[in-house]
């Protein structure tokens, strides 16, 4: 599955939203009540499922075009990306 976001700046805002949420509905309750837990749930939006999946998709999203998967008579390896053959549309030789 796929967490990643288009960019790392827009995945740390999420991440920020995310963490307030939760922070902010926890310290309010003594403010205004249990009812400020409410909020808390909402931060599964901002994370796309839970902190684990935002910490995964970071990792995604800054890995972005630097690795790449190849897989050959089905074990899997992961390399560094040839920049070069992303640039030139050729595909790389494994």
């Amino acid at each position: 599955m796929n967490f990643a976001s288009k960019s790392v700046p827009r995945h740390l805002a999420r991440g920020a939203i995310g963490f307030g949420l939760i922070i902010g509905s926890i310290a309010m309750v003594p403010v205004a009540g249990p009812a400020t837990l409410l909020a808390a749930p909402l931060a599964l939006i901002a994370f796309r499922g839970c902190p684990t999946c935002w910490m995964v998709g970071l990792a995604q999203t800054i890995s972005r075009g630097r690795l790449e998967r190849q897989c050959v008579d089905g074990v899997c390896t992961l390399t560094k990306a040839d920049p070069a053959a992303k640039t030139s549309g050729r595909p790389v030789s494994p």
